[in-house]
């Protein structure tokens, strides 16, 4: 288990992108990317093995959830309203408990679980 940059690039004091990757067990990865721009955030976490098993984003569609542009992605691919507010410090704590309740269910249908 570890932690990976998979990339950053500055652009200026009041932009920059970053992407972490943290190997949790088995083939099961969660992937953070942050896109800051003057106070905009641009977010994606993934849980994912060899396919997406959830994520939560902020991309500008799904327009019709009242939580727009925040939404989520189910391990069937069904998007949801998301509770992520853009803030990476208070939304990384929310996924991760989403994450672990996931996980202590044992959802991954045939892609190994994280336990």
């Amino acid at each position: 288990m570890g932690v990976t940059v998979v990339g950053t690039q500055v652009f200026s004091p009041e932009q920059f992108f970053l992407k972490v990757r943290a190997e949790l067990t088995g083939k099961s990865q969660l992937q953070v990317r942050v896109y800051y721009n003057h106070g905009h955030v641009d977010y994606a976490y993934q849980l994912f093995t060899d396919a997406p098993l959830l994520r939560w984003d902020n991309k500008e569609e799904f327009c019709q959830l009242a939580t727009f542009p925040h939404h989520h992605h189910d391990e069937q691919g069904n998007v949801h309203p998301s509770p992520l507010i853009g803030d990476p410090i208070k939304d990384v704590e929310v996924v991760l408990q989403q994450v672990a309740v996931f996980v202590s269910q044992g959802s991954c249908q045939s892609q190994p679980c994280l336990t």
